[in-house]
């Protein structure tokens, strides 16, 4: 079957769905009629699975109604008639009902596909406390011997060990256990998701108490990321008994400890709740966290008692089928404004700590760096200013240097001047055209003839001689060079190797993304942790397009060199960046995921203010600038990432330190990830 790449389903993602019925008590055909009413829904949004409360065939309240025939006579008419209904559905569902089984009862789980029973899970653990008593009408599935029961004239698969796998959705493999399952110690799913379970589900009637909802969310939330799994749970809601107790219907999917959709509580209407979730992240994740594989060997007595149910669903991947997920457009920095400032402050002082620490170890009280009236060494300077208050040292230790090239405009040195002012460093001004015209004509280049040359040279020659002159000075008064290149620079090799800015004694900066930079300046402003309230100047660099100012500008001073001309807009670059080091994920899938963050201004998130553009970027753009990307990122700039010098890492979006998260060959080519670029539409 052709796959479009407009559907979700061709990126490995998996719509999914929670359900929580209005049910009505010992009315096994009214639920099963709100059960096949909801599933009805969830297939005509694309769901491949969606998920029921437990025992919500019968209704959980049911008590000892649970030992009477007629109800578990109905209750089997009532899957019947789910069965047939399923027969329409691409999707599978999974449902709770009461059945019998060796003369014994219980709480089960089924799970339907194609007009078939897959698959039925019987409850392990059952609570037989507070006000919970259902030892007292079930049997724990953990003890069951029946491994194959005959359910509605098909002989079909028993037990709490079952797997259930989309054949043609590999990655969507689910496992089923109920309620209790997950309040134990050890659940059962944490061996299922050790067996290759990248879903969890839980169909679960736990009932109303003050605090619960929040605590069930931690339960469910924590086991979702230590097992590196998407987690359905759903819940018995209106219409359940309230003779002891009442019922909110809650509802929720997490992936990986992140909450995807969550349903509305205490409803007294139908819910159903979808997510989108990201099964290759799951997988990715799994691999490159040996200690799941450890985990999976040390258990593989529990593992290996498993038994995998495989079956078809047809997913249908040649229409379109958008993703309904919030894909933010900064990844490396949070939409919400008080996550964004605790996001800033964490980063903020681990590169204060980093650096204060490397002072200390090294016995320097000094830093000398140079400061371009740019973003980068504007914020490398404020972590600066911070490391020598927390030292106790004067800043008048930070021996700052502005250093004009050919190129330097008049704003940026103003804004160099004025942000040394603000901080209150030892400022100096020195002069680099001298030496850089000795050392052109030394050269022999064609600029010191006075033709207006601007290579690569012409450009290096300035970088070069800044650096040298640092290193220098670091070595006349006994400092440290601190380096500013971001990570967004170093991803895109935008930097001058060796005696360039590429080099230093220690970068601050190494690992944070431009995007990110650009609000922790903001957030320093904002905040005054530098002790100043004049924050203009701040401001204005922010206000400053991005550019090296190593080619004269313009005579209507515009700067000739604007960096995003040249490598894409940081915006676009630092996306790719995060989905290709953090996650791996092909380039069609990269841009799947930009075409849905960046198609219009009103999809996706941005962090708030008016400070950032709400750039609108179609999948053209999209594939140009990935392009960019991924031939710099791969082929044209490890040999500079295989020697940078020490550097903090700050976020688990990933470092390219060889130290840290990326060792890769210098040598490496493209080929195969240009290759997979080209398939990708320019149109929707």
């Amino acid at each position: 079957m052709a796959s479009n790449f407009f559907n979700l389903y061709t990126h490995d993602f998996a719509r999914v769905a929670v359900a929580a019925p209005v049910c009505r008590i010992a009315d096994p055909a009214y639920n099963a009629e709100q059960t096949i009413a909801l599933a009805e829904q969830a297939a005509a949004q694309g769901a491949a699975l969606v998920a029921f409360p437990e025992l919500g065939l019968a209704a959980y309240t049911c008590d000892d109604l649970f030992h009477q025939r007629a109800l578990l006579d109905g209750v089997l008419d009532g899957l019947a008639a789910i069965l047939d209904a399923s027969l329409n559905w691409k999707m599978a569902l999974v449902v709770g009902a009461p059945l019998r089984v060796d003369h014994q009862l219980y709480n089960c789980a089924v799970v339907i596909a194609n007009g078939q029973i897959q698959g039925v899970v019987p409850k392990s653990y059952l609570p037989n406390y507070g006000e919970f008593y259902e030892a007292r009408q079930f049997s724990s599935g953990d003890y069951a011997v029946a491994t194959e029961i005959d359910l509605l004239g098909e002989r079909v698969q028993f037990g709490s060990g079952l797997l259930f796998e989309v054949a043609d959705q590999p990655l969507l493999k689910f496992h089923v256990e109920i309620c209790e399952d997950v309040w134990v110690p050890v659940p059962p799913s944490s061996f299922a998701a050790l067996a290759g379970a990248t879903v969890l589900v839980n169909l679960s009637a736990s009932n109303a108490l003050v605090g619960k909802a929040n605590y069930r969310n931690q339960l469910v939330g924590q086991q979702s990321a230590r097992c590196i799994a998407a987690y359905l749970y759903t819940s018995a809601g209106a219409g359940e008994s309230s003779t002891d107790m009442a019922w909110d219907g809650q509802g929720v999917i997490f992936e990986n400890g992140e909450l995807l959709g969550e349903a509305k509580r205490f409803a007294d209407e139908p819910t159903l709740t979808f997510a989108d979730i990201d099964l290759e992240r799951l997988s990715r994740e799994r691999m490159r966290m040996n200690t799941f594989a450890q985990s999976v060997q040390r258990h593989a007595a529990e593992v290996g008692k498993f038994r995998t149910v495989f079956f078809q669903l047809d997913l249908d991947r040649e229409q379109p089928l958008a993703l309904k997920r919030c894909v933010e457009r900064f990844p490396y920095v949070p939409a919400d404004a008080r996550r964004r400032d605790e996001r800033c402050n964490e980063v903020y002082n681990i590169q204060v700590q980093a650096l204060a620490q490397r002072l200390v170890t090294s016995g320097l009280q000094k830093v000398v760096i140079g400061i371009s009236g740019g973003l980068d060494s504007t914020h490398a300077l404020l972590v600066c200013a911070r490391v020598m208050d927390k030292l106790k040292l004067p800043r008048t230790n930070i021996l700052a240097y502005t250093m004009p090239g050919f190129a330097t405009s008049e704003r940026t040195l103003k804004q160099a001047h004025a942000l040394m002012k603000l901080v209150g460093c030892a400022a100096q001004e020195i002069d680099i055209r001298p030496s850089c015209i000795q050392m052109l004509r030394d050269l022999g280049h064609p600029y010191a003839e006075g033709k207006e040359q601007y290579d690569i040279t012409f450009e290096n020659v300035q970088a070069g001689e800044r650096t040298n002159h640092l290193f220098r000075l670091a070595n006349h008064h006994g400092g440290l060079v601190i380096g500013t290149g971001d990570l967004s620079e170093l991803a895109l090799g935008w930097c001058t190797y060796g005696v360039g800015d590429h080099m230093s004694h220690y970068n601050v900066n190494a690992s944070v993304p431009k995007t990110l930079i650009s609000h922790l300046v903001r957030w320093v402003a904002e905040s005054g942790v530098i002790g100043r309230n004049d924050a203009q100047v701040l401001l204005d660099i922010l206000a400053t397009e991005i550019s090296p100012e190593l080619v004269p500008g313009t005579a209507g001073g515009q700067p000739e060199q604007r960096t995003e001309r040249t490598i894409g807009p940081y915006e676009l670059q630092d996306f790719n960046l995060y989905y290709v080091l953090r996650f791996g994920f092909n380039p069609s899938k990269v841009a799947f995921l930009a075409h849905t963050a960046w198609k219009d201004r009103e999809q996706g998130r941005w962090p708030d203010g008016d400070h950032v553009t709400r750039n609108q970027y179609d999948l053209a753009a999209i594939k140009h600038n990935l392009g960019i990307f991924l031939d710099r990122f791969f082929r044209t700039s490890q040999f500079k990432r295989s020697c940078v010098p020490n550097a903090p890492k700050v976020g688990s979006g990933g470092s390219l330190s060889p130290r840290g998260d990326w060792r890769a060959p210098s040598d490496g080519q493209s080929v195969v990830w240009m290759e997979e670029l080209r398939a990708i539409p320019v149109h929707v």
